[in-house]
């Protein structure tokens, strides 16, 4: 039996160019609706920061008409207790000392309400700060693994702009929580949508790109997005005090983004892979008729790109998550994605997070933490195409590792330093964080992209969901967090290097196409599917 001589989708899309006025319009709009992304992620830091506080003053707390100084040594020995009042009718206290029973008093020098001091979350009600936020992470987890199956089902585009309305309503009524418990139940829900819009966001572009302009976009486009998003956060927190108003205020974006689905297609390659050769023909036409340049009569010939369509008479195939563990290289790659991706979010999410309890100015600190993430997508553009994928992701991570580590030995009197070497360390995960997405679009065939992408982010919810706790531990130790994240860090580094070099390879299309790991004895797998064999020439 003699095969078919298959051609690529990207050889079949060649006429159109890497960067013509339809690939640039793709790369901006979707660059640009990661911002909200990138603050959706991590605006935490201010909604649920906690201010100064002290207990409520056993006693009348004014004299004379005027308040008495709210930090004064006698309200009581610490922040979760008060002296007790004498009981004679004198405003004099005991060193008997007692809870909050009355509540506390918060500063309002850095914001003027957060969830911390409209609820009261602070003491016994402290644990309450970082469950909410694992909720969101939880919610993160949750959008992972049902938005990668809706959109290998529905489309890419529906489910791209379905999450960014639910991110925006969400947003807007969890400005008007009127408790702890709504607020975290909202909390779970943008964090769905959240994820669910980034993910298909990146996918949605990388499959409409050569594989040139795929690598832009990923690391120089919709990581930057993510990451002016992430700069941004400071300076609107900066001018917006009220938790309520800053959630309000980020929303905004991603209203004024929803006119541009009119402009946005359906990925040509999901078009394929469902057999609706015509409507990807359109995509593709429309595509030269905005970059000016002829398409062939017939863009997708008989026999060819076959590999992403159904056979005729055939039901049309459907892949399920069970696929990604069917065949030992799609296995191993499916093992090894999800162990990195934990391990680099639960890092970078935990630094992130981890920027309100350095020494300093909290605006400053995200802000820096934003433009050293920001740095790092750049860096790691300009060296992806000259370094082998799994070396550069080694490198990023053992460069975070080890940074981390050592600030173990900085002694305590130079806070700068630990500071320094804090952000400067999370330049490497940062880098590692943008890239994952790159090879990992890489390794995981058309047909189960999505999935592949969603399963591999479920993971690594996990490790956010962890992270907040880690994070926590800084309140005992200051030093603990960044001995588990250098750790994790590591570890991760040294499994990357398992992973195979995908460097100029052509987009995977189907489950036979994926690669091998490095060391690994396992024969290539030639064998395919039934639904993935391609018809004999006689038949």
């Amino acid at each position: 039996m003699s095969g078919v001589t298959m051609k690529d989708f990207d050889e079949n899309t060649a006429f159109l160019g890497d960067y013509g006025l339809f690939q640039v319009m793709i790369i901006v709009l979707l660059s640009l609706s990661a911002i909200p992304c990138g603050y959706m992620g991590v605006i935490v830091v201010f909604v649920s920061d906690t201010p100064e506080h002290h207990c409520k003053a056993a006693f009348n707390s004014t004299r004379n008409g005027t308040d008495v100084e709210p930090w004064s040594s006698w309200v009581g020995p610490d922040s979760c207790s008060r002296y007790k009042e004498t009981g004679n009718g004198t405003e004099t206290a005991t060193n008997e000392t007692e809870r909050c029973v009355d509540g506390w008093v918060f500063s309002t020098e850095r914001y003027t309400s957060t969830i911390v001091s409209e609820w009261d979350l602070v003491c016994e009600n402290a644990w309450k700060v970082p469950f909410s936020t694992s909720l969101f992470f939880v919610g993160v987890l949750i959008g992972s693994f049902i938005s990668g199956h809706l959109s290998d089902r529905c489309g890419r585009k529906p489910v791209f702009f379905v999450t960014m309305v639910l991110q925006t309503v969400t947003a807007l009524i969890q400005a008007t929580s009127s408790s702890w418990v709504m607020f975290c139940v909202l909390n779970c829900v943008r964090g769905l949508s959240q994820i669910s819009n980034y993910i298909s966001s990146l996918i949605l572009g990388s499959e409409m790109l050569s594989q040139s302009a795929r690598v832009s976009y990923t690391l120089l486009g919709h990581s930057l997005g993510f990451g002016l998003g992430y700069a941004l956060l400071p300076l609107i927190a900066y001018f917006i005090r009220g938790w309520r108003m800053l959630l309000v205020a980020s929303a905004v974006p991603s209203l004024l983004f929803i006119p541009s689905w009119w402009v946005i297609p359906e990925s040509p390659r999901w078009l394929l892979q469902k057999g609706r050769v015509e409507e990807a023909e359109r995509v593709i036409r429309n595509a030269a008729r905005r970059n000016r340049v002829p398409a062939p009569q017939i863009i997708f010939r008989a026999g060819e790109c076959l590999e992403l369509m159904p056979n005729k008479g055939e039901e049309e195939q459907t892949y399920t998550y069970v696929d990604l563990v069917r065949t030992p290289n799609i296995r191993n790659i499916t093992i090894l994605g999800v162990f990195i991706w934990l391990s680099v979010a639960m890092v970078y999410y935990g630094l992130s997070l981890n920027t309100s309890n350095l020494h300093g100015n909290v605006y400053l600190n995200c802000f820096f933490s934003a433009v050293i993430d920001i740095g790092a997508y750049v860096a790691t553009w300009l060296l992806v195409k000259r370094v082998p994928r799994p070396t550069l992701l080694f490198s990023a991570l053992m460069f975070c590792g080890v940074l981390l580590l050592i600030i173990q030995l900085v002694p305590e009197d130079m806070p700068v330093m630990f500071q320094v070497l804090a952000l400067v360390g999370k330049m490497g995960v940062s880098g590692a964080y943008s890239f994952i997405y790159v090879i990992f679009t890489e390794l995981i065939p058309t047909v189960v992209r999505n999935m592949g992408f969603g399963m591999a982010s479920t993971a690594a919810r996990i490790g956010t969901i962890i992270c907040p706790y880690v994070v926590y531990m800084g309140v005992y130790s200051k030093i603990l967090p960044y001995i588990i994240f250098g750790t994790v860090s590591i570890m991760a580094a040294v499994v990357s290097m398992l992973l195979p070099d995908t460097r100029n390879d052509r987009l995977p299309d189907l489950i036979s196409q994926a690669k091998p790991i490095r060391n690994f004895s396992c024969r290539k797998e030639t064998q395919t599917v039934q639904s993935e064999s391609v018809p004999d020439v006689k038949r």
